[in-house]
């Protein structure tokens, strides 16, 4: 897709419903059968930890197309100090848009307006397979491990700055906006259209592998 076809803009109050139904279209049965991506994204956006600046929509001929969204968060480092870095996710293309380079686009242009709004450092939760090629790199390279102190291969990091992570050696922990209500999740996911749920597919079994992929933090 010809990048002049793409529009990237700030979403707005009346995209949000566009945007969860697409994000649900995109995450329906790809993690786990089912998804609540859609939810979390409808209750992120009145977290406090949520940035809207970094809250982008892309277009092609009118219609929205994908989407990704910030938040805050922090890395607690071994001597108790915090220090502020991003995450991202969801991110969230229309299936029939995806493997269009949509969520590169998004990926590449937030994080130069985060970097201009003067963030330092990314870390989110994802496949490396597919975030390495965005300049990602384990967080273990910084001795920075999950909150429960683990070495986990899905998290991945970036700087934004050089150095900015450097010497922290610390834990990561994003907002609890993330530590979803799965009962209120299903009742929200009941105000669409029902979809089948699907289970052992590919993507799910290459999920349930990355989140196997733990060590202690030494």
């Amino acid at each position: 897709m010809n990048r002049n076809d793409v529009i990237l803009r700030n979403e707005n109050v009346l995209d949000y419903r566009t945007v969860e139904d697409l994000t649900r279209e995109a995450f329906w049965n790809y993690h786990v059968p089912g998804c609540d991506e859609h939810y979390l994204l409808h209750i992120m956006r009145k977290a406090n930890s949520f940035i809207p600046e970094l809250d982008f929509v892309a277009e092609v001929n009118g219609k929205i197309v994908g989407n990704i969204v910030y938040t805050k968060a922090k890395i607690v480092d071994d001597n108790g100090d915090h220090h502020n870095v991003i995450s991202f996710g969801p991110i969230s293309v229309l299936p029939a848009f995806q493997g269009k380079g949509i969520g590169s686009l998004l990926i590449e242009h937030t994080k130069t307006v985060a970097k201009e709004l003067g963030y330092t450092a990314i870390l989110i939760y994802g496949d490396p397979d597919y975030y390495s090629k965005f300049g990602f790199i384990a967080s273990e390279n910084y001795k920075i491990g999950t909150s429960d102190n683990m070495y986990a291969v899905p998290l991945q990091a970036l700087e934004l700055c050089p150095g900015a992570l450097s010497n922290i050696c610390g834990l990561f922990l994003e907002d609890e906006i993330y530590e979803i209500d799965k009962i209120a999740a299903n009742e929200f996911d009941k105000t669409f259209s029902p979809k089948e749920l699907i289970s052992d597919l590919p993507t799910q079994i290459r999920f349930r592998e990355l989140v196997e992929m733990r060590k202690i933090r030494l």
